[in-house]
């Protein structure tokens, strides 16, 4: 009983201190009561046509054809001769809510929307469709309800295709685009004949949003360099250029429709996004119409222009996809959101100098209202005299802070050669230790104690560059050999091999179905077949029964670890795509060599003979000894080894719905990240499958001594971390120290519970029937 309330207890304790880092740094930065501010001069438009395609590469819709010709000839003529184009430069994470809110309302997301996935507002926040007279939106269910729901007032309408319609086994997923582009022409149509519809619309600062989702999801299914991508793109074009004709029909070409084309973020060459990769990070902006600048020729080519446009003018090139937002605004005459922290590219637009000096004014003015509420908040609930407010910017503070910038741009291109620096400098470190160690003549145990902070150190670095943990298992695989262990290991093992293969034919069958299934998957995926149902039925049952099937087994160590390695392994590869399928079973090749050397370092008994179910003999019972901290430590490395050796930590950054479609293919960002997180952690489930038999090896009490010393190093690692973490820089800067962070302490967390769910799973037996008599259990 005292055990179970020292673990619970603990848990508690880890489980608040992981929750703390979500309450410091996952907390909405935006502040409210700030007043709307907008250009008093009359705009140059009555409407704004704001048309978003999904995933959409820049270079995508740039790059021509190899015969000079173009996939997009709409947009292509309206850059060339009434347009002003560039770069929209996204942020990390380059998805389609943060994107979606950078564009419309001029802030880069939160990161307390993680919680909502991606789908509600964490926090209240004003945009330009709130600040519309009227704002019509058609596409995705899970981009559009979030503006509409945050809007005050009932000016923001939204038509939706149902949610089940976003399929990546879709057989033309260009489909959803299609049907935005068919829902405007019936809009405008039907306006003719509805006289209270047709009146909104005629009234000045309205908003017409398409949402185009096929190239995204066409994308993800087939990868950015398809023939489903491409031809999505030229469906695109063709709708666009459907649309603004009619549209400009509908007002009888007045010339006061501005029209913005870009993207939320773009994607890997693998279909994926959410990195800061620049084919993520670079998105197309196109904007013309009423307002706008219009293209310029210029008698040389720009460099820039290589391999995208030749003889177009690029002084507008490169922009913030936050600027996109006032740029909107200063367009239509509304006030710039609130919350926006964009600045306005002055170069898009075509009007007078006192114009812009206005719409510049308004900007500054814009942000320097949420500066005002910020402080006052900030002076309210922060002690008099430890309240210093932001002094004036001088001249030499502004040289001082030009300075401080160069350097840090500097520092970003040496930091490549900084890590290798400092790995370097570790290897050099234990190799100057071993010699200084060596000439001393100084005992095993010294070697210990001095080289056990090295591989620590590489512990912490692999967080960084998980190439490191190859250089660690590099290290520790020498320790068999220096300790005279490797030849009788080798005799134990050979002899044990054979004891694991009883009664294990129908789960290596199923093992075999499980890595054909993922073939016949993305086989049928390719012919545009869809998801088959057998597949499906086959994933979810395997999914289910995995943690269960176990249990059936004897609980003899190597036929309990097999039952649990295959058992999880048909369900890993069922969620692979590639070469990781193989790390399955070289980890639990590792696995066996481990436990072989630990038997033997201990003279224990053979390990065909050894029983999870059974106790550790009482009079055998020992303290902790040294060699109890080396098997914890090379515990916890091989877990963080398991965590990071496939890369899937790196993965869940990064939004690619391949893995999972053997389970469903239908967009589903909750389930799809469960399956995920299964997968990262389905290596460390075999690895600690192994921790009740280093108990056993070890002959200390099951009551924790041996699990609190990995606990200790965990923690150890998660305080160093817990410093580390950034509350300045960049989103990407931040979210990596905080998932660094994250990481370990998840790891701590994980560890106490899933040392409770292997306990479970190497030491509990069910039967389907009455026990039968056996000669062995």
């Amino acid at each position: 009983m005292n055990i179970i309330i020292f673990f619970l207890v603990g848990l508690i304790v880890h489980v608040v201190f992981f929750l703390s880092i979500f309450d410091i740094y996952f907390t909405s930065p935006l502040v409210h009561g700030m007043t709307p501010w907008a250009t008093p001069l009359e705009p140059p438009a009555s409407r704004l046509v704001l048309v978003v395609a999904d995933g959409l590469r820049a270079d995508s819709l740039f790059t021509p054809l190899n015969n000079g010709s173009s996939r997009t000839s709409y947009l292509r003529r309206v850059i060339e001769e009434r347009g002003t184009w560039g770069v929209s430069h996204t942020r990390v994470p380059t998805e389609s809510r943060p994107g979606h809110v950078a564009l419309i309302a001029g802030f880069y997301e939160d990161v307390s929307a993680v919680a909502k996935g991606w789908k509600e507002n964490p926090v209240e926040f004003d945009s330009v469709f709130n600040e519309s007279r009227h704002t019509w939106c058609w596409g995705s269910p899970d981009i559009l309800p979030m503006f509409a729901k945050g809007a005050s007032g009932d000016h923001v309408y939204t038509y939706t295709y149902p949610a089940e319609e976003e399929d990546f086994a879709s057989t033309d997923a260009s489909k959803l685009d299609t049907w935005v582009f068919t829902q405007v022409k019936s809009f405008f149509q039907s306006a003719k004949s509805n006289s209270s519809l047709k009146a909104s619309l005629l009234e000045d600062k309205n908003i017409f949003f398409l949402h185009l989702l096929g190239i995204d999801t066409n994308g993800h299914a087939h990868r950015p360099m398809s023939q489903e991508y491409l031809d999505n793109i030229g469906l695109v074009d063709s709708g666009v250029a459907e649309t603004v004709a009619l549209i400009e029909d509908f007002f009888g070409y007045d010339g006061r429709t501005a029209y913005v084309f870009t993207s939320d973020h773009g994607m890997t060459n693998w279909g994926s996004h959410g990195a800061g990769h620049p084919s993520e990070t670079l998105t197309p902006l196109v904007v013309w119409g009423a307002g706008v600048n219009h293209a310029q020729r210029v008698t040389e080519p720009q460099p820039y222009t290589d391999g995208y446009l030749q003889g177009v003018k690029l002084s507008t090139l490169l922009v913030s996809q936050a600027d996109i937002a006032p740029l909107m605004a200063s367009l239509i005459g509304v006030p710039i959101p609130v919350n926006s922290v964009g600045l306005l590219p002055l170069s898009y637009l075509n009007n007078t100098d006192r114009f812009k000096a206005e719409s510049m004014y308004t900007n500054a003015f814009q942000v320097l209202e949420q500066f005002k509420v910020k402080m006052t908040q900030k002076k309210e609930s922060t002690l008099s005299f430890l309240f210093t407010p932001f002094q004036l910017l001088t001249e030499s503070k502004q040289a001082e802070f030009s300075h401080k910038a160069r350097i840090l741009i500097q520092l970003e291109k040496y930091e490549d050669n900084v890590n290798h620096t400092l790995a370097r400098l570790c290897m050099c470190v234990a190799v100057v230790i071993t010699v200084f160690l060596l000439i001393q003549r100084s005992p095993i145990t010294y070697y210990i104690y001095c080289l056990l902070p090295v591989p620590v150190w590489y512990s912490v670095v692999s967080f960084f560059h998980r190439a490191v943990l190859t250089v660690g298992l590099a290290v520790l695989s020498l320790w068999p050999f220096l300790s005279g262990l490797y030849g009788k290991t080798k005799v134990t093992a050979s002899s044990d091999r054979g004891s694991c293969c009883h009664n294990t034919p129908g789960k290596m069958l199923h093992v075999a179905v499980c890595a054909y299934v993922p073939s016949l998957t993305h086989s049928s995926l390719q012919q545009k077949q869809g998801l088959p149902l057998l597949n499906q039925i086959i994933s979810w049952t395997t999914l289910a029964s995995s943690m269960l099937v176990p249990l059936l087994s004897s609980t003899r160590l190597f036929h309990r670890l097999l039952s649990i390695f295959l058992s999880l392994t048909a369900t890993y590869l069922l969620l692979s795509t590639g070469s990781e399928a193989l790390f399955p079973p070289v980890l639990s090749w590792l696995m066996f060599v481990w436990i072989n050397i630990e038997q033997e370092a201990v003279l224990f008994q053979t390990l065909s003979a050894i029983d999870f179910s059974a106790n550790i003999d009482i009079t055998k019972m020992r303290q902790m000894k040294l060699d109890d901290i080396r098997r914890s430590y090379f515990f916890v490395f091989f877990i963080i080894t398991a965590f990071f050796g496939t890369g899937n930590i790196a993965s869940i950054n990064s939004f690619d719905p391949a893995s999972v479609y053997c389970f469903l293919t239908v967009f589903n960002p909750f389930i799809m990240g469960g399956l995920m997180m299964w997968k990262v952690n389905f290596p460390s489930t075999i690895f600690f499958s192994l921790f009740p038999i280093t108990e056993l090896f070890a002959c200390v009490s099951r009551k924790g001594n041996l699990f609190l010393i990995v606990l200790v190093i965990s923690d150890l690692m998660a305080l160093h971390f817990f410093f580390l973490v950034q509350d300045h820089g960049s989103w990407l800067d931040i979210g990596t120290s905080i998932s660094h962070y994250v990481i370990v302490m998840s790891m701590t967390i994980f560890l106490m519970l899933l040392s409770v769910v292997t306990h479970i799973l190497t030491s509990r037996r069910l039967y389907l029937w009455k026990k039968p008599k056996m000669h062995f259990p």
